[in-house]
């Protein structure tokens, strides 16, 4: 986590937050590049927005929480669509990691003979099985035709018991 030392204060000193649409930008010059008016932060590697604040760089959803509620978030603060450089206030939540973790839309990078999040292929039974994390151990969710089948045996499932999951 970031220095916390930065002020709901100080930072709203520094820049004006749109909550309806989570852009940031500066109220004054800072140099040559940064202008008043202009939007501050940059697109990462990992499609968050990051911001330099006093020589300090924040993700700007962490930013967006601290402006509008004047505190630091408790936890992690969790996109609810998915979109990690969507920083409208009402699509961030302050929640623990597990209940980030049940929001994930995605596979992994890694998981290459799906590309659908819960669903491998099972090479020596040449099928497509579903599974899942449950309060940190596997489940397993059954053997499918097709990766469709298998895909949506792993939604259904995690709609039931991932109360985070907005999918």
């Amino acid at each position: 986590m970031a220095d916390q030392t930065l002020t709901a204060t100080h930072l709203r000193a520094l820049l004006e937050y749109a909550p309806e649409i989570g852009v940031f930008t500066w109220l004054a010059s800072r140099s040559n590049r940064v202008k008043a008016g202009g939007v501050a932060g940059f697109l990462d590697c990992e499609g968050y927005v990051r911001i330099t604040v006093c020589g300090r760089m924040y993700f700007a959803h962490r930013l967006a929480w601290l402006y509008v509620t004047g505190e630091w978030p408790a936890n992690q603060i969790d996109h609810r669509d998915g979109v990690r450089n969507n920083n409208a206030i009402a699509n961030l939540r302050d929640v623990r990691h597990s209940v980030n973790m049940q929001n994930l839309k995605h596979a992994r990078v890694d998981n290459r003979s799906s590309g659908l999040l819960g669903v491998t292929w099972h090479a020596r039974r040449k099928v497509w099985q579903a599974q899942m994390r449950v309060d940190g151990r596997n489940k397993f969710l059954g053997y499918h035709a097709t990766a469709e089948q298998a895909r949506a045996a792993y939604l259904e499932t995690k709609r039931r018991l991932h109360p985070g999951c907005t999918i």
